[in-house]
């Protein structure tokens, strides 16, 4: 078999395999994501393999360059990567995308137990106020003041005394007309 048939029967069984799975994207035929661990869990992590021209008798790309794990430190990163090569080097010539995703499934406790989560929004934004502390007074805009119309005014005028408070005992007048309607 040429190595286009194989990946479109590798693809016609990640896509049975995986249907309705929250966890597996499709990114295009021959790009897929694969989310190990459950949305909220700080120990999860996203696996993108990319096939090339000639998988499987070639290794796919493996990535863990998305978004979803800034939190990761690079070593960590690093380490599940290296492990799931030597997976990939000993499936290679055979259809494995299903395989490093399970592998990876199986050995999420093993893989994560160096990891300490990193927080990289507090570190941006550290540097960023670090680096333009002139910019940020003048870009503060001033908080603007609810505008009413006239009605509005009238009416609120109507409901509050001079202070602007409402009156003593103001809720009570419409329970009274209630216990008046259903006593009578």
């Amino acid at each position: 078999m040429s190595a286009n048939e194989d990946q479109e029967m590798e693809l016609e069984a990640l896509r049975s395999i995986y249907e309705g799975d929250e966890s597996f994207r499709e990114l295009s035929p021959v790009s897929f994501q694969y989310r190990i661990g459950e949305n909220g869990d700080p120990k999860a992590f996203l696996i993108e393999i990319s096939w090339t021209e000639t998988y499987p008798q070639t290794p796919p790309i493996l990535s863990m360059n998305a978004f979803f794990n800034n939190t990761i430190s690079s070593a960590v990163k690093q380490s599940i990567l290296a492990k799931l090569q030597e997976a990939v080097e000993a499936n290679l010539g055979t259809a494995m995308t299903y395989t490093l995703f399970e592998y990876a499934k199986d050995n999420k406790e093993q893989f994560m137990e160096n990891h300490n989560p990193v927080n990289s929004a507090t570190s941006i934004s550290n540097i960023i106020s670090i680096e333009t502390p002139n910019t940020a007074p003048s870009s503060k805009k001033k908080d603007k003041k609810e505008q009413l119309s006239k009605a509005q005014k009238r009416k609120l005028a109507d409901k509050t005394d001079h202070k602007g408070e409402l009156p003593r005992g103001w809720n009570w007048v419409d329970v009274v007309k209630v216990f008046k309607q259903n006593w009578l």
